[in-house]
Order: C-alpha cells, then structure tokens, then sequence
C-alpha cells in the first residue's frame, strides 16, 4: 500500500524537522563561511555558493535621517579593501553518491587600487542553469559580490568558472553584486544590487532600478530593458523576478514608499511594462522589498524583506494571472480592491514579528516551503539574552499556499542560524542553506560590528525516500 497517496492523495509526504541532517556545519570548516547565498543543482550534484565577510557592511538600516552612514572611517593607512583581506569567496560541490563536499572555487586575489592583493569577490549571491546560444548544453551561471565590481562567471563543467560579459554600467566598479538571475523566453535576466559607496557598501540599494536581458552571455552585450525605476526615482533596485503565467515579474525595493511589482510578456524591446502591486501593497514602508518569489500552484507567491532591527514582521503575498492579489501573512487592512485579511490566519512573521524577511521560497514534491530572517538570534547575542528557546531562522511548509505549518522556528536546533538564505529542491531532497551567526564573540562591541555577517553557514539536507 502507498502510504502517502493514503494519507496525502496523489501528494507526497510532507518534510518535517525529523527528516532533515546536517550535511555541512561550521561554514564548511571555517566561520567565517557565514552565508550559503545560493544553491543550483547542476550536472546531477549541489552547488553551493559561500559568501564570507569579515566585518559587517553598513546597509540602509545604518543610515541616519540626513542620509550618513553611521560609521567611522577605517581610518589613516587603511585602505577600503584592507577589511577584505583573506576574505575569498568559495563555491562548494556536494555528491550525493559519496556524499562529499569539494571545494571547486576559491576567488582569486587580484591587484587592488589600495596596493597589494584583494579577493576577487567576497561571495556568490545567485546561480541558475541557462544554455545562452553559445552555450553547447546548459551551464552554470553565478552571480559574484565583489568590493572591485561584480562579475558573471559561467561553468560548463562544475570545475572552471569563468567570467562572461558583464552588464554595461555608468560606475561598474562601484556594483557590489547582480542579486537575481533568471531564465525566461530563452534569454536570462539580471539586475544590479549593491553599491560600493566611499569606504562603505549597501547591499541593496543600486545607482538606478533597472535591469538586462541577454540571449548569448558568452559573446553578446548585455541590453536594458526597463526605464529606471520603472519611472519612479524612490525604486531603488530590482530585488527579485519570477517567470509566471507567461510574464517575466519583477519586484522592487523602495523603502520610501513600499515595494512595487511589474511584469511584462514583451520579447522585443522597448518593453511594456504593467504594474501589479505599489505601496507595499497597501502595507507602505513596512514592506519595503520583495525578497523573494515563487511560482506554486498557478500562483506566484511574494515574501517580503525588512532588514531593520525593529522588524515588525515579514508578510507574503500571492498574485494571480489575473493580476488580482490575497494577502496571505500579514496586516489586514483596506485596499482599492477593499479589505484584505490573512487567508492564512497569520499575522506578520508567521505569528513572529521577528521574522523580518521571507528570504527564500521553493516548491518541493508539490509542497511550498518559505524560510525566514529571524532577528532573535541577533537580538539576544546583542543583549546576552535568550527568549526561551525561540531563536533561530524559521522553515514553514504548506500544501496550498493557504494552510501552512512550521518545519523548525529554532534554526534546526541551531540559535546562531538566524537566516534560511538558499534552498534547492533536488532528486535526492530539499537543501537548505543557512546564515550564521558567531557561536562566541569576546566583546558586545565586537559582536556589534559583525552579529549580522561573520559565522559559519550550514546546510541542511531534507528527505523521507526509504521511510
């Protein structure tokens, strides 16, 4: 008899905290591994990529009302780049047969204008599999974060990466990452996201909302095809898209009036573009960006971001083809389509406002699975306090984007997990990737400089095959 089809229809069992082992730990061996950003399966193995960085980067949360970041300058004899040193971004394989981890990618250090060495680039924030015209079967293409300017890298063979043509940018030295990739009508998509400002970085925020679409990364340029901003200067970059239904969405960050969403179905540019949600959709500077997206169930479903560390709450959001929209976690509230109430029940966060971001979403056996940002873990480090046991990153799951139950709320068991940054839904299970926190700092100030970016990642590999 097949128990799951019993219990569950044609569904596939559902995961639970059980049905999940740690298969790296401690940042791979060092701590300083604090992100798993991102995750592809690519050529029947994991890739990993690690972002690693040595101090906290100020980001729109650090700056006061007069626009300056609240940080001193690193001060006589020290240049931008001298905070990097040692800081190489990494990318990790895992086979599933041998069930080993290797280390396929380790960033160069290059000549810096400081003098000296500086690592190419701190961290991977995104990959995809796209087979661009050039390409001869699919391959790996990686987006870097870099202190020099972001790079595309691409990799037929897991093994050797190497750059591609890079989106044409008035200052492309001072953009810290592409934070999105994505594949649609047989062309891929990026956006720039970051900015090297002076001795500091946002890692969000870019000169302008736009982004580019390129059929042949390997040999053609790169080409724009959207207004920036989408005609609204407080857009500050393009956080997240989506293919749904059709349409290529993409979703903002605009932490002055409330992220906007807009799609397009163009294939031929000047691309006509149709906005689906503004002002946060209804909700304002509250939700400021949409960190991410996914397609479920003829659904495109929309998390979240707030990275302040007064998080009143992460909300998720699901579009229709039709354009019209429910709230599923959040605020009720009025709107111009009237009132919106939680289809789910769920007030912001999942019932926790310190789950201040949805950061990543997949489906997986035809259940959805979100994991969240909780702020707790850095609260408590901040304080020295612990709030009964409730630190850690979340992972819920649902069935059908309505009625959803909590995987974990304690990082799997593990405080300083404070972030589910990547997730990958494969042949032999859910991966999911964390950001961590430090497991010791000798001083509250020291741990204030780096709560947000040092500690080591895990990942998480979640399957119920053989129960």
């Amino acid at each position: 008899m097949n128990i799951d089809r019993v219990m569950f229809g044609r569904r596939s069992r559902p995961l639970q905290a059980w049905n999940f082992i740690c298969v790296a730990d401690g940042g791979f061996g060092d701590v300083q591994n604090n992100r798993a950003q991102s995750m592809a399966w690519f050529q029947g193995r994991l890739y990993v990529g690690v972002t690693r960085l040595g101090r906290r980067e100020p980001n729109l949360s650090d700056i006061d009302k007069g626009g300056v970041f609240q940080r001193r300058s690193p001060g006589p004899g020290r240049g931008r780049l001298a905070s990097y040193a040692g800081q190489q971004g990494q990318v990790w394989r895992y086979d599933p047969g041998p069930e080993r981890w290797h280390r396929v990618l380790l960033s160069p250090l290059v000549d810096s204008p400081d003098g000296g060495k500086a690592p190419r680039e701190v961290g991977y924030r995104k990959m995809v599999v796209f087979q661009g015209a050039s390409d001869p079967a699919p391959a790996l293409y990686v987006c870097t974060i870099s202190p020099l300017g972001s790079l595309i890298l691409r990799s037929q063979d897991g093994e050797h990466f190497l750059p591609v043509r890079r989106p044409e940018l008035k200052s492309p030295s001072t953009t810290w990452s592409f934070r999105t990739l994505v594949p649609f009508n047989g062309r891929l998509f990026t956006a720039p996201a970051g900015r090297i400002c002076g001795e500091f970085v946002d890692r969000n925020a870019s000169e302008a909302a736009f982004f580019f679409e390129n059929a042949d990364p390997v040999l053609a340029k790169w080409r724009a095809v959207s207004e920036a901003g989408f005609g609204d200067s407080t857009n500050e970059t393009v956080l997240e898209m989506a293919s749904f239904h059709g349409f290529l969405y993409a979703g903002t960050l605009n932490p002055h009036k409330g992220l906007q969403v807009w799609r397009t179905r163009d294939q031929r540019a000047p691309y006509q573009w149709e906005q689906v949600l503004t002002d946060g959709a209804f909700r304002g500077r509250l939700n400021k960006g949409a960190a991410s997206m996914c397609v479920f169930q003829d659904a495109l479903y929309i998390g979240t971001g707030e990275e302040s560390r007064n998080s009143v709450g992460a909300e998720l959001i699901c579009v229709y083809p039709d354009n019209t929209w429910d709230l599923v976690v959040g605020t009720p509230r009025y709107t111009f389509e009237g009132p919106k109430f939680p289809i789910s029940g769920l007030s912001p966060g999942f019932d926790d406002p310190h789950n201040g971001q949805i950061c990543e979403m997949t489906e997986h056996n035809e259940w959805l699975y979100a994991g969240t940002g909780n702020l707790s873990s850095i609260l408590s480090h901040l304080r020295r306090a612990r709030r009964a046991g409730r630190e850690g990153c979340n992972l819920w799951r649902s069935p059908d984007g309505v009625f959803w139950e909590v995987v974990t709320s304690t990082g799997f068991g593990n405080p300083n997990n404070w972030g589910i940054e990547s997730m990958a839904s494969t042949p032999v299970g859910l991966f999911v990737g964390t950001i961590g926190l430090p497991a010791q700092s000798p001083s509250r100030l020291a741990l204030a400089e780096a709560a947000v970016s040092q500690g080591g990642c895990e990942v998480w590999l979640g399957s119920n095959y053989g129960l």
